[in-house]
């Protein structure tokens, strides 16, 4: 046997309400007892429960209420759903309102001056300017460079100290390997 219908109580009102079939049926179908569905047949159960269309609920097909109404020992079959459920994984961008972006470039600086092992990318990353802007930070060559106080992005509520803590870890590992693979271009000359 199948699992019930959504809203086993009203998908019964429904049926009670618009098919010919059985009691036992509508009862085995919604995972009720057949003495509920006696009761919403003589307005006794589920009075102010409006009827929910196992039909176009996708639940049911007209023909199988057709098959079910013609022979009262057949039970109704509920029709699986297709959907499937797909997780996605991704990352949505966290929404960081006006007032937050115009300290960005702020959050930059601090990164740069606090952590100068990050890349440009990983700034860019971390704070959402482009790479340009952090390049141009860290050359001091951007357009609002003098205005700019160096604010921790962390404590701004930009992104998190877990997510700075991974992009450290990050850069360090990429320093070990360039340190790594600078000594062996020393050995190999």
């Amino acid at each position: 046997m199948s699992n019930a219908p959504l809203m086993p109580m009203a998908t019964a009102v429904w049926l009670v309400e618009n098919t010919s079939l059985t009691f036992k049926q509508i009862a085995d179908f919604c995972k009720l007892h057949e003495v509920e569905i006696q009761g919403i047949a003589d307005g006794e159960v589920g009075k102010g429960i409006v009827g929910y269309n196992p039909i176009i609920a996708g639940q049911l097909t007209k023909d199988e209420i057709k098959l079910s109404s013609e022979d009262p020992n057949r039970q109704l079959i509920l029709k699986e759903n297709e959907i499937k459920i797909v997780s996605n994984d991704k990352k949505t961008k966290k929404y960081i309102p006006l007032s937050k972006r115009q300290d960005k470039p702020d959050s930059a600086l601090w990164l740069i001056k606090q952590h100068s092992t990050l890349k440009d990318s990983q700034i860019a990353k971390l704070v959402g300017i482009t790479k340009n802007s952090a390049t141009a930070i860290r050359n001091k060559s951007y357009w609002n460079y003098n205005n700019l106080n160096a604010k921790d992005p962390v404590a701004m509520g930009l992104f998190t100290q877990k997510d700075l803590i991974l992009a450290l870890e990050k850069a360090d590992k990429r320093i070990k390997r360039e340190k790594k693979d600078k000594e062996k271009e020393k050995l190999s000359n």
